[in-house]
């Protein structure tokens, strides 16, 4: 595949890592970088994966560099065996390991490593984390066997609770379809689950050294560690029933109105304040219903920040102004509201919408683990109530859905709640970015039970990349511009993969019944384009971005994909008719056919080719690797 090629569906000419499907009987896997994804067994995912993970002391990954990798395959059996290095470049400790895989069509699968440092090596989890896939597990039966000898019959949670839902784990047993029970063993360090769902993971996570344990910690140099993952098959079914197909057409159902689509808004930094005054042809061109301004006074932003977003506000006077204050808390919250509140009215900036929430709640706390000092969130509203009077207040947690959880506000004073999510939290590759949409509906699902069905909810900024690093110092720096955890600079925001997903989100979010969405900033690492010396680009997500903002807030149809990891959907009634976009979630072609609507003509095509609008579509319809198709409805 050509570098112009991949730069327009990545972002990037970092082509994805080398994928290797091996079988062993009715078991089969995909060997990716020396971990196993998609492991299936009669065609049914029973595992999402199984690698060797380790981490920095900020949460960041290491991606092992592999070496000797022999790959034997044929007689009903797989084995692999490997050699993995983890550097770091800054501090220079570095790992060693050593992998062995075995699979074999009557004895299930074991995965085993030894990993030695060369020196003491600080990290924050090393060891091997094993994912159970959404489908066939959420409020099904689990049967954990703990350390102590004693079996728990429980099931996994449907809401995504802010606690982990199993502790001390030595195996797992679960039925993905009935009479297909699998088992997982876990040996060499103490393992527990969390509920991934939480960080828009799809899936259930068992890692080793429980949350409760201090961290970052040091692996003596020299010393060796060895843990082991066994995968054990049961099939007592009667008959066989293999699950539909991934090669056949997608069907894509309409339905009747379904509440509305939300206002569409866009956020400003302070850095990226003069890129937007330079440009404001490009805020015009998207014309979002909402502006949101981002202040943090611990990072040094004031009156000279205030009074840039009052510019910005200015080039759109219909819009809804909107600020969002990580507060200091270090004196009173009376006086710190009444200064905010002295500077908002010094720089002429007009506010519709105030989001409060204390600077140190960006911060995860995990279960267990002591709560930093803060005034509570009540007095925290109260100050900003009276302080701003008439603005309409918002709460709920500046950074993710986990945070949120686990520290819910009271929502007495609250106007609306808000969060954010990031799909790069624990892994960064195409596909488990994309999967992280399967969490999105669990996730507003949870939220609607914490804040209730009336309470106005709002989402974002929501981005490929993270904006600030709950988990760790910082967010980890990219200079290759690569796939990597925990990166506020994702290369994917460059290409037409952004534009699938954001296509995704929207879809995936059609139950929150949501009152505004932030996709993301205008400018920036985070944003729908790019200003340079040689002009501005607009990435393939800021043509999406516009189409959603001409629809914000107009009469949302019910719609629906047969197929919701390869195609996702949805529909608006426009001011000149019912519109439907469509988003091809994969790297392979794929095939839509429309029910309950007929295609009128094409608003616009976003895939490989450009972005270009008119014409007679298909149907069926074909959507070339993360592709977007806007389509007008007879």
């Amino acid at each position: 595949m050509s570098g112009a090629l991949l730069r327009r569906r990545l972002g990037t000419e970092e082509a994805p890592p080398p994928a290797r499907l091996l079988r062993a009987g009715l078991l089969d896997a995909v060997l990716v970088e020396g971990g196993l994804r998609t492991i299936r067994y009669d065609g049914h995912e029973i595992i999402r994966a199984i690698a060797y993970v380790v981490r920095d002391k900020d949460w960041g990954t290491y991606n092992p560099v592999l070496r000797d990798l022999h790959v034997e395959e044929g007689d009903g059996r797989f084995s692999v065996r490997y050699r993995a290095t983890c550097r770091d470049r800054e501090s220079g400790q570095a790992l060693q390991y050593e992998a062995r895989i075995d699979a074999m069509a009557q004895n299930g699968l074991s995965f085993a490593v030894s990993a030695v440092p060369e020196g003491d090596f600080l990290t924050a989890r090393c060891g091997f984390a094993v994912l159970h896939p959404l489908h066939g597990t959420v409020g099904r039966r689990a049967r954990v066997e703990h350390g102590d000898g004693s079996v728990e019959d429980s099931i996994f949670p449907e809401p995504i609770e802010p606690w982990q839902p199993f502790k001390d784990i030595v195996a797992i047993l679960h039925e993905p379809a009935p009479g297909l029970e699998i088992g997982c063993r876990f040996s060499g360090d103490v393992f527990e689950m969390e509920d991934q769902r939480a960080w828009s993971d799809a899936s259930f996570k068992t890692y080793v050294r429980p949350l409760a344990l201090p961290w970052p910690y040091t692996l003596p140099g020299g010393v060796a560690n060895e843990q082991a993952v066994t995968l054990s098959v049961s099939d007592r079914r009667d008959e066989r029933v293999p699950p539909p197909g991934g090669d056949s057409a997608v069907t894509v159902s309409l339905g009747g109105t379904q509440g509305t689509l939300p206002a569409i808004g866009l956020i400003v930094h302070p850095p990226e304040v003069e890129a937007v005054l330079d440009h404001p042809e490009l805020l015009r061109e998207i014309g979002p219903q909402r502006l949101l301004f981002h202040l943090d006074p611990t990072a040094g932003h004031g009156r000279a920040a205030l009074g840039g977003f009052a510019a910005i506000a200015a080039l759109l006077p219909g819009a809804e102004i909107g600020l969002e204050v990580a507060v200091a808390c270090r004196g009173t919250l009376d006086a710190e509201m009444g200064a905010l509140a002295a500077d908002v009215a010094a720089a002429g900036l007009r506010l519709d919408t105030l989001m409060v929430s204390p600077s140190v709640d960006r911060q995860s706390t995990p279960p267990g683990s002591q709560w930093p000092d803060c005034p509570p969130l009540d007095a925290v509203y109260a100050a900003a109530r009276a302080a701003f009077p008439a603005v309409r207040l918002g709460g709920g947690m500046l950074s993710y859905f986990t945070e949120l959880n686990r520290k819910r506000p009271p929502m007495e004073q609250l106007a609306f709640v808000s969060h954010c999510t990031c799909p790069i939290v624990h892994a960064s590759d195409d596909l488990s970015v994309m999967q992280s949409l399967e969490a999105i509906p669990h996730i507003v699902r949870s939220t609607r039970a914490i804040i209730g069905p009336d309470m106005p909810y709002r989402i974002g900024p929501s981005t490929i990349g993270m904006r600030q690093n709950p988990y760790g110092s910082r967010v980890i720096p990219n200079p290759d511009g690569v796939r990597m955890a925990m990166t506020d600079r994702d290369p994917r925001q460059r290409g037409l993969f952004a534009a699938a997903w954001t296509t995704g989100y929207v879809a995936a979010t059609e139950e929150a019944a949501l009152e505004g969405y932030v996709p993301g900033p205008l400018f920036g690492s985070l944003g729908l384009a790019e200003a340079g010396p040689d002009g501005v680009t607009r990435h393939p997500v800021f043509f999406l971005v516009q189409a959603l903002a001409r629809l914000g807030r107009r009469p949302r149809r019910a719609c629906r994909s047969e197929a919701p990891g390869r195609i996702a959907c949805f529909a608006a009634d426009g001011r000149d008719g019912t519109e439907l976009w469509i988003a091809n979630l994969t790297d392979a072609p794929q095939t839509v056919r429309l029910t309950g609507a007929a295609m009128a003509g094409t608003i616009l095509d976003i895939d490989e080719s450009g972005e270009q609008s008119g014409g007679v579509p298909m149907d069926p319809l074909t959507l070339g690797p993360y592709a977007v198709s806007g389509l007008r409805l007879a």
